[in-house]
């Protein structure tokens, strides 16, 4: 010993042997080959039989492209020049084709290839099964998107053909409201108008489910004031919770008001609809309601809305699926209190959609807690609007016609349509020439002047949509008159087709007198 530590060195594995080599052809799984620069197969794996049923002694010194799909060839041709020509460094693109089996049928190879010298090594996998899978997914998304859109043509439709005569219900009821009636007779008026009511709402259910599922629903995102928007629907509840015999109380925190921004319809519609379970599921005790907005400044904002009530209440169990669609806490609510088990459904949904949550809290015999939290963007700090002499104008436009005689054009060929518009505005005072078709609409036009043109969607020998476009072609240059489409079509995509035709509003049927007069008052004024 020389006093050095003596270094441990590891033996290098041992080289793989040609035996090593020919077994590792014999056994893999994969397809191997190795060709010459000619595309001559020089040597095959075993595999080869067992995916294409090709012996290696049949495939060695012949042409490898001689098995490919005649439809594939231009395509692996170009692969075997990228292959052959490719430089250090450049990315393996690979080939999918089709080889011809010994049966005659054809299997689908994916294929990876690298030259060294004048060699070709090259290893396929038989994805024939993978890529018929891939091929039937693609078919069946494919057929689940037209489906999809299928059905949502199909509500938009139903939705037309419901809300039209829908909205002769409705619309006669209203008016029919606003004459002298017996206290019978007004019993059975305001009977009809709930049921109507109650059946808008379902249909606006229906489409409102359909739209999310389709990921079409649309959001606004404008100014408005939170305390004007939420005050009518709470203002509701405390009338029908008082008609039930029921307390309600409502306290609203220090920030509950102000400017914001957002989609008030939708707050309001997630709002509505807890407060309305509320009372529904209330039969004796008491709504309360108590809500508060966190964040004074601009940019900040969170609203909190908390319901709670003594009603029936509900368990655990049902809690866990009570936010499911057409779910309710069990058959006999739904034959006590009626209702498709959407309205839940809805709410969680729209305020996922805006950022917050929908939470519920319940006992059975001691009431229920559902609390609603959404993110909101105050536009106007809180001290600034305080301060402000008066409101900020974001709500509707005040209902106002001008002290003269309004001629209103009305396009619109269901008989019962024409004659609910006819009674409001002949009630307010307007002269209204009433028209069967867009032709008609745009003949009219050419022959007299008008205040505001009401203007049906769908109609027959011209729809709506082109009655507008032509009407505001033949304007070019003069004076511009205000078109309102006036339509059971309530989808967001037909509001936005009515306002690229060129029409200024779109009113949603059923419509009612305030709905109407407000809408054209919007028009004037504008």
């Amino acid at each position: 010993m020389n006093g050095r530590t003596a270094v441990h060195r590891p033996e290098a594995p041992p080289s793989a042997t040609p035996v090593d080599l020919s077994t590792f052809f014999d056994v893999t799984l994969d397809m191997l080959v190795i060709r010459d620069l000619d595309g001559v197969i020089l040597k095959v794996s075993r595999s080869w039989e067992t995916h294409l049923g090709w012996r290696a002694e049949e495939l060695e010194g012949t042409p490898l492209l001689r098995l490919v799909h005649p439809d594939d060839m231009p395509g692996t041709q170009a692969s075997v020049i990228e292959v052959e020509t490719r430089r250090p460094g450049d990315p393996i693109l690979g080939q999918i084709n089709r080889y011809r089996h010994r049966d005659g049928s054809y299997r689908t190879l994916e294929w990876r290839a690298h030259r060294f010298g004048d060699r070709i090594y090259g290893v396929a996998r038989d994805v024939t099964d993978r890529v018929a899978a891939d091929a039937a997914l693609i078919e069946a998304k494919t057929a689940a998107e037209a489906a999809s859109r299928a059905k949502t043509d199909f509500l938009a439709n139903m939705s037309h053909e419901i809300r039209t005569p829908l909205n002769g219900v409705i619309g006669i009821v209203d008016s029919l409201r606003r004459t002298e009636l017996t206290p019978e007779q007004r019993e059975m008026v305001d009977l009809i108008q709930g049921a109507g009511v109650t059946l808008e709402r379902l249909v606006s259910d229906i489409l409102d489910v359909s739209k999310i599922e389709a990921g079409q629903l649309d959001f606004e995102s404008r100014q408005f004031d939170l305390g004007e928007a939420l005050a009518g629907i709470i203002d509701l509840s405390h009338n029908r919770a008082a008609e039930k015999g029921l307390m309600f109380e409502e306290r609203q925190g220090s920030g509950a008001r102000g400017v914001f921004m957002g989609d008030s319809t939708r707050i309001g519609q997630i709002v509505g609809n807890l407060l309305s379970n509320a009372v529904k599921f209330t039969s004796e005790g008491t709504v309360t309601v108590d809500w508060d907005v966190k964040g004074d400044e601009v940019g900040e904002g969170v609203l909190t809305f908390i319901v709670s009530d003594t009603g029936v209440g509900f368990d655990a169990a049902t809690g866990a699926t009570l936010f499911q669609r057409f779910n309710q806490a069990d058959t006999s609510i739904t034959r006590r209190f009626g209702g498709t088990g959407l309205g839940l459904s809805i709410c969680r949904s729209l305020a996922e959609l805006m950022g917050g949550v929908v939470e519920a809290r319940s006992c059975p015999g001691e009431g229920s807690t559902f609390t609603l939290t959404l993110p909101l963007q105050r536009v106007v700090a809180l001290e600034e609007y305080d301060g402000l002499a008066a409101p900020v104008a974001t709500g509707p436009v005040p209902l106002y016609l001008p002290e003269r005689t309004l001629r209103v054009l009305l396009a619109e060929d269901h008989p019962t349509n024409q004659r609910v518009v006819q009674l409001i505005l002949g009630s307010a005072g307007a002269e209204v020439v009433t028209v069967e078709n867009g032709a008609l609409a745009v003949e009219a036009v050419g022959r007299s002047r008008f205040d505001v043109i009401l203007m049906d969607m769908q109609m027959p020998v011209m729809d709506g949509l082109t009655a507008t476009r032509e009407i505001r072609m033949a304007e070019r240059g003069g004076a511009r008159t205000p078109i309102i489409m006036l339509s059971a079509n309530a989808m967001a995509e037909h509001r936005y087709e009515a306002l690229a035709a060129g029409a200024d509003l779109h009113v949603a049927k059923p419509v009612t007198a305030a709905s109407l007069l407000a809408g054209i008052a919007q028009a004037v004024v504008e």
